[in-house]
């Protein structure tokens, strides 16, 4: 079983606004609301690429209600999240304009007894399972919570994919992750240093394998993708063609295919071009993708 963690999910409340202008009044010409979260998104593109998945974390108030409501019927994933006492899941803006804005918002107050009735849920893994550990904490929560997850569990045989960034990754690589997905800059930010080639990217996947992860797997943006597999072996592919209209959920898209193709086959070229092939097809939706155009942009990938 896969299951996908979101410590602070939210609505995605989705506007559009031409020409949006500071101080004045602006009228919203295109609206949407989602539910937000990068554990979620994984599990839906789970979902339409035929995995079950068990979406966990936490939810507050009427917009938690919320958010679980819109995780079932739009999503159709099972989910599993801890109802916190204390205040409300978010509600984010994303606006689209000349620029993109967003505002975040703050998030319920996660106490020691919900993150331990997490801890719990966790404990009924088992060998095999398939654990997602992605996005950024609340402050409430201890910075340490990952490596928490990841030492409580090391020892049960399940493979644990994390995507996150600064020393919230460089914390929990001493446990061995199955995967993480830095993307360029972030690696720069860890070690400080400017990559300006491939070779350059490869060296520092090396790096991070010897701090401790097993698949190091790079998102370039416009410039494709880069895997160094547990094996030593660099696999490097372009990007899928089209508008970007979305670049919300588009990273999770990619850890959700990089983990069906694995488990598809163990494949490390399939799992890359599928997981490459769900970032390209949610970058050019207007929300998370669906199955016939991940089959396009995979298709268009592999040349057929």
């Amino acid at each position: 079983m896969i299951y996908t963690i979101t410590f602070n999910p939210a609505l995605d409340y989705v506007i559009t606004v031409d020409h949006f202008q500071q101080g004045l009044v602006n009228r919203v010409c295109e609206e949407h609301i989602f539910c937000g979260g990068k554990g979620i998104n994984v599990s839906a593109i789970l979902k339409e690429l035929g995995y079950e998945s068990e979406a966990l974390g936490f939810v507050a108030g009427f917009t938690g209600d919320e958010i679980v409501r819109r995780a079932k019927s739009e999503y159709d994933i099972k989910t599993d999240f801890i109802k916190v006492e204390k205040g409300m899941s978010r509600i984010n803006v994303k606006m689209r304009s000349d620029e993109e804005t967003e505002i975040n918002g703050m998030g319920p107050q996660i106490t020691d007894e919900d993150v331990e009735k997490l801890f719990k849920k966790l404990d009924t893994l088992k060998e095999g399972d398939v654990l997602v550990l992605s996005g950024s904490i609340p402050k409430c929560i201890s910075p340490r919570i990952y490596e928490e997850i990841l030492e409580r569990l090391q020892d049960k045989g399940i493979l644990f994919v994390v995507d996150a960034t600064g020393q919230l990754l460089v914390n929990v690589l001493a446990y061995h992750p199955f995967l993480i997905k830095p993307n360029n800059h972030e690696i720069e930010e860890i070690f400080n240093v400017k990559l300006e080639t491939e070779e350059d990217l490869v060296k520092y996947a090396n790096k991070l394998q010897e701090m401790g992860a097993r698949n190091v797997l790079i998102s370039l943006a416009g410039d494709g993708s880069l895997l160094v597999d547990e094996n030593g072996n660099t696999h490097r592919l372009g990007v899928c063609k089209g508008t970007v209209k979305n670049s919300v959920g588009a990273g999770d898209s990619m850890v959700a295919g990089f983990v069906a193709g694995y488990l598809n086959n163990g494949d490390y070229d399939e799992a890359l071009a599928l997981g490459t092939a769900c970032g390209g097809a949610t970058a050019f939706s207007y929300s998370l993708a669906k199955r016939d155009f991940i089959d396009e942009c995979l298709a268009q990938l592999k040349g057929e």
